[in-house]
């Protein structure tokens, strides 16, 4: 280690590592307990609730997730340089999720023309994760996770986040220093390497039916149908600048699992090129607050797929986002609210040729907003409204019965409220009910079927227990 990487880890990181510690000591918290186990840290001082990050939380992951508190098997060279730093014992961790959900209206049957499915869904299990969470070697870490989808009966590669990171000390004006994290992301799906819940990756809703009706449509850099999550892989360089000020840039290509390879006119939303994503972010902390300003984007470039050829002119898309997240994390009371608003712009040049498209030129526009608070990390509940709006294209949002659009659009909105309970550490306990009031362009008859957007209207039970 370095004099400068020295003096920048005990000026700034560990004062970090102590109000961490006594954040952790104050009240319980819930997480995946892998960084538990690799930090000896209770999971509150990295989350207020899983997966929304502290001011510390923050700090752990942009270090690349790698202050540990486990037995090293270490190895050195013969001019004593380090070869080899891992944990003795893996952080893992395991996920199980167990639904019930139940939507207005029943939905059609599959199979049977005029029959309806059984009305409300268990699924056991919902979903079921395995997580390598921490340290892989000095300066690098991961966040690594498999999943099993029990509603899609489908085992694979979900959020991953691979990072390198390291730490600069610079002298300022006046003799003030100053500290900068520089580091290397390696993930499959914008934004989930970001540090605010905010962006979608790891935005609100947190937990939501994987069986319910979603949406027709949704922006590229969002997680709704048609977006990159889990169907590209980017690498891309960031720097944390004095605890204020973030910048990144990464670029992405298709990396879909499954289906034929290399990609061809069988897959659907195959990326041209690279797609670059980019983000800044201005923090400012004090006392128990923090707040946070910024935007980010994607512009990307694909081919229809569906059966046409991978060739000749591309759809384009050009996303540009703005966000901002409020936390006041006391000892018994915990408030955050998020928001962001998201832009894009569509050029759909191959998809008009092929048939898919009646503009060239179409948008969408989407905004979140959510308030949260619990006690104690306890108990707690959270409100929240989205809304899409989006240019009306006749073929490319088409009637289709429960996810089609009768009038061509996409416009959406609708409100979503939840009551959390954390019995203990690592389980939770979730009610949800997202309402809506329009769905794919219309209020009643959305579909052409005779649907009406109150009939998705969703209740959804979660048991989540995490070990």
């Amino acid at each position: 280690m370095t004099c400068t990487e020295h003096r920048w880890s005990s000026r700034t990181f560990l004062p970090w590592l102590g109000a961490g510690l006594c954040i952790a000591l104050a009240s319980p918290g819930w997480a995946v307990p892998s960084y538990a186990r690799q930090t000896g840290m209770a999971c509150a001082a990295c989350h207020t609730v899983f997966p929304e990050l502290t001011p510390f939380g923050r700090e752990f992951k942009l270090n690349g997730y790698v202050l540990d508190n486990i037995k090293q098997v270490t190895g050195i060279d013969t001019s004593g340089g380090p070869t080899l730093a891992i944990n003795s014992l893996p952080p893992v961790s395991m996920n199980v999720m167990i639904s019930y959900t139940h939507t207005g209206a029943p939905l059609p049957d599959s199979s049977l023309k005029g029959a309806l499915a059984k009305d409300g869904d268990v699924l056991f299990p919902d979903q079921v994760s395995f997580f390598y969470a921490g340290k892989i070697a000095d300066g690098l870490g991961a966040f690594i996770q498999l999943t099993y989808d029990g509603a899609a009966d489908h085992f694979g590669l979900d959020n991953t986040d691979i990072r390198y990171a390291r730490h600069i000390s610079f002298g300022g004006a006046n003799g003030n220093d100053h500290s900068l994290i520089v580091g290397v992301t390696l993930n499959n799906n914008p934004t989930v390497q970001d540090v605010w819940n905010t962006t979608p990756a790891w935005g609100y809703p947190f937990a939501l039916s994987g069986v319910a009706p979603g949406p027709i449509t949704s922006a590229k850099i969002d997680n709704g149908a048609g977006g990159f999550g889990q169907s590209v892989g980017g690498v891309g360089v960031y720097m944390w600048l004095d605890s204020h000020f973030y910048a990144e840039i990464t670029n992405y290509d298709s990396a879909i699992p499954g289906g034929a390879h290399p990609l061809d006119s069988t897959d659907s939303n195959v990326v041209q090129g690279l797609a670059p994503y980019w983000r800044v972010a201005y923090e400012q902390r004090w006392d128990r607050n923090s707040l946070e300003v910024g935007a980010y984007g994607l512009n990307a470039s694909t081919h229809p797929g569906n059966g046409t050829a991978l060739a000749g002119p591309t759809d384009k898309y050009r996303d540009a986002a703005v966000d901002a997240q409020y936390q006041f994390i006391g000892e018994d009371h915990l408030f955050t609210v998020l928001a962001t608003y998201i832009s894009e712009h569509q050029t759909l040049d191959a998809s008009v040729i092929d048939g898919f498209a009646a503009n060239t030129d179409d948008n969408l526009k989407t905004l979140k907003v959510t308030g949260e608070y619990f006690y104690r990390r306890k108990i707690g509940g959270m409100i929240g409204y989205f809304s899409t709006t989006g240019s009306t294209d006749t073929l490319l949002y088409q009637p289709a019965a429960v996810t089609g659009s009768a009038n061509g659009s996409p416009n959406t909105d609708g409100y979503i409220l939840e009551m959390d309970y954390l019995p203990w550490l690592n389980t939770k306990l979730q009610i949800q009910y997202m309402g809506y009031e329009k769905f794919n362009g219309l209020s009643t008859n959305y579909d052409g079927a005779g649907r009406s957007a109150s009939d998705n209207n969703t209740l959804y039970a979660l048991l989540w227990v995490a070990f």
